[in-house]
């Protein structure tokens, strides 16, 4: 699994959104450059969807969005991935392994980007985290549970 390089991290809070609150309606968008390997989290009441509307992002599919859902049990984080469907690059299995090895990166990123809050909310550190893989193909269209937010916490020297 690749460890998250903080510096290549860059985080943005948009509209009413703050790093203290609130939890819902709270989205996230990532995605990353290929080039130079930084990742853009954008953290607001909805999905940045300036973020993802250029027309590299648009053939990738490979941005990552997720949201907090408050169930019965409390609070869930809900990601969603792109495997297959639509013009979009690569093979359905081919892209659902890559989202197999990235995703505890992603992850990581979005528990270290949005740190505040998990320490200001520490019952989001125990919250279970579903996976959403979105697929024509119904081997690789499902649900699956990734753990908890505190899973993918990681210390790093760099100031908090």
């Amino acid at each position: 699994m690749a460890r998250l390089n903080p510096e290549k991290l860059h985080v943005s809070f948009v509209g009413q959104t703050a790093p203290e609150g609130p939890v819902i309606p709270r989205r996230y968008t990532l995605t990353h450059s290929d080039r130079t390997g930084d990742l853009f989290l954008t953290i607001g009441a909805d999905y940045d969807r300036k973020q993802i509307s250029g027309w590299y992002t648009r053939l990738m599919r490979d941005e990552v969005l997720a949201e907090w859902q408050a169930e019965n049990r409390g609070p869930e984080l809900h990601v969603h991935c792109h495997v297959s469907g639509g013009p979009v690059f690569g093979s359905a299995g081919w892209r659902f392994d890559i989202l197999q090895r990235e995703l505890p990166l992603v992850l990581e990123a979005i528990r270290h980007g949005d740190r505040v809050i998990f320490e200001n909310q520490r019952r989001l550190g125990g919250a279970p985290i579903w996976v959403h893989l979105h697929a024509r193909e119904s081997r690789y269209d499902r649900v699956e549970a990734w753990g908890t937010p505190d899973d993918y916490h990681r210390r790093y020297n760099t100031p908090a």
